[in-house]
């Protein structure tokens, strides 16, 4: 083990652990290892969907712009540099046949683009649907004819596309919204669901592919008035971690907002973010081919909220976003 990693912060949390030194220099090695591991994800939609606000509540950064919108005619797919995470903000189609076209080339471009070992260089894609919105016919296009047939075989398209649906607060122009406790009435949830299950119906019947929707809101902030917090950033921020590869998913979690205020509002079908937690754990105990009690040591740390090195990111993922933070903070400065 190096004199440099010994007196990093790295070091310090690994050396904790009350396992074999091999198992240690396994996890060590694995961590060192992401300095050259880069995740690429790709979001687009159409215009209004809310691709801003989702990238800067996920991430907690004002790399892209809320509510700016360029001149259609010189759109072109935007790249943002965060630590070893890509994010490539794609126009999605309905700025016209000639502009359409030409987002449609570019996307397609970038998802068929390989990376330096050969590899297709898009991990992910997050298309993103506006819930206020009736006609999502333009959306269906992009997904149905554009994403889905440059995604690779069903089996490889199913693990690469992720449809989430944005703005569910406004989903019934408003009503139904609990803006006290930050959540849908019943009436709006039913709402919900039925469009979830509409759109998982329409893209299976185009194309055979099965993808699972969700519904969120990633909140926004008016001029002059005070931040509409989150809901469901937890959810969609779990289904982002889980669909990623698993040796790139920590470095997600590297980049993750620290508000823990964004991560509050959820619904009740699981605790997304013991489930964020569960997901960091496994990839680093198997990408360090590591064992069981390997991953009850390392799990054991990462529910020490409060304790783990970098700052405690409150009840985000108990304490798990605390901890890679920290630990990766020295990895890629």
């Amino acid at each position: 083990m190096s004199n440099n990693v010994k007196n990093d912060e790295l070091y310090q949390i690994i050396n904790n652990l009350k396992i074999s030194e091999e198992d240690k220099s396994k996890i060590i090695q694995y961590l060192l290892n992401l300095r050259n591991q880069v995740i690429n994800i790709m979001i687009t939609g159409a215009t209004g969907c809310g691709k801003s606000s989702t990238i800067n509540a996920l991430f907690g950064t004002e790399v892209a712009k809320v509510g700016c919108t360029p001149d259609p005619e010189t759109m072109e797919i935007e790249k943002y540099n965060l630590k070893n995470l890509v994010l490539w903000d794609s126009p999605g189609l309905g700025d016209g046949k000639e502009a359409d076209t030409r987002h449609a080339k570019n996307i397609v471009k970038k998802l068929n683009e390989r990376d330096s070992n050969g590899n297709l260089l898009i991990d992910l894609v997050l298309v993103i649907l506006d819930g206020s919105s009736r006609d999502l016919g333009t959306s269906y296009q992009l997904i149905n004819e554009v994403i889905i047939p440059n995604l690779g075989t069903k089996q490889e398209a199913e693990k690469r596309l992720l449809v989430a649906i944005n703005q569910a607060d406004v989903a019934m122009k408003g009503k139904h919204w609990d803006f006290q406790n930050n959540r849908p009435d019943e009436t709006l949830d039913k709402f919900l669901n039925e469009k979830v299950a509409s759109v998982k119906l329409r893209i299976k019947e185009s194309t055979g592919i099965s993808v699972d929707p969700i519904y969120y809101s990633a909140g926004y902030k008016e001029n002059g008035e005070d931040q509409q917090p989150p809901y469901n950033l937890s959810k969609l921020m779990y289904y982002i971690v889980k669909m990623s590869p698993k040796e790139k998913r920590i470095i997600i979690a590297a980049n993750m907002n620290d508000d823990v205020e964004v991560w509050k509002d959820n619904d009740k079908l699981k605790d997304y973010n013991r489930e964020i937690r569960s997901e960091l754990i496994e990839s680093i105990v198997d990408c360090a081919e590591t064992g069981a009690d390997v991953g009850k040591e390392i799990g054991s740390i990462f529910g020490k909220a409060g304790e783990v090195v970098g700052g405690v990111v409150g009840g985000v993922v108990g304490g798990a976003v605390g901890l890679v933070k920290g630990i990766l903070g020295s990895i890629f400065g």
